[in-house]
């Protein structure tokens, strides 16, 4: 199955979601929603953390600083939207997609290094969660849903081509972009691998 064209040249993704992904996700809705709002809350943090260790970076800082607010925002529209439909936040989970990329991630080795690749985490977990969102967005029965996604799949792309336009900011471009190279394959890799599981974004 191929990957729509517009996916392939706005997020680069290799591997696109199974379908039967969205039927399973729309008879779990407490369960994606809560996964959905643990997930923007772990971006809220994670754009915290990366101020945290590079606040002499003054663009990083500054671009990464709405978004935290915009995430945590994110976080609040869906558990306003669980609370609407009757439904409760669960606990989080375990998060084995995020994991399986942070295994890939540099560890030790020069900083410069070390910031790419937590970037171009960040970029792939966007990139991937718009992917899924647009097959939300197109997929489900619930016209209201359909709307209520296709406005975060929208959000989710400007912020992946943020973490790639801050990466080539502070690293050389070819740098940049043989790393994504390596992480798209292997994120490839990682969905081959992954269970389908409908209570789960990723």
């Amino acid at each position: 199955m191929e990957l729509s064209q517009d996916a392939k040249n706005i997020l680069g993704l290799q591997l696109p979601t199974d379908p039967r992904w969205v039927n399973l996700a729309e008879i779990s809705m407490e369960e994606i929603l809560t996964d959905h709002a643990f997930c923007e809350q772990k971006a809220a943090t994670s754009c915290i953390s990366i101020i945290q260790r590079h606040g002499d970076k003054a663009k990083l800082v500054s671009a990464l600083s709405p978004i935290v607010t915009e995430e945590w925002g994110h976080f609040r529209l869906v558990l306003a939207e669980l609370y609407k439909r009757g439904l409760q936040l669960g606990k989080q989970r375990k998060d084995e997609y995020v994991n399986a990329l942070l295994d890939f991630q540099q560890k030790g080795g020069d900083e410069e290094g070390r910031l790419l690749d937590h970037l171009l985490t960040m970029a792939l977990i966007e990139a991937r969660s718009c992917e899924r969102f647009k097959r939300l967005s197109e997929g489900l029965e619930d016209k209201l849903m359909q709307k209520f996604y296709r406005r975060f799949m929208e959000s989710e792309a400007g912020h992946y081509t943020l973490f790639i336009e801050l990466a080539e900011t502070y690293i050389d471009k070819e740098r940049v972009r043989r790393r994504w190279a390596e992480w798209l394959e292997y994120e490839a890799n990682v969905m081959k691998n992954l269970a389908i599981r409908g209570d789960r974004i990723h």
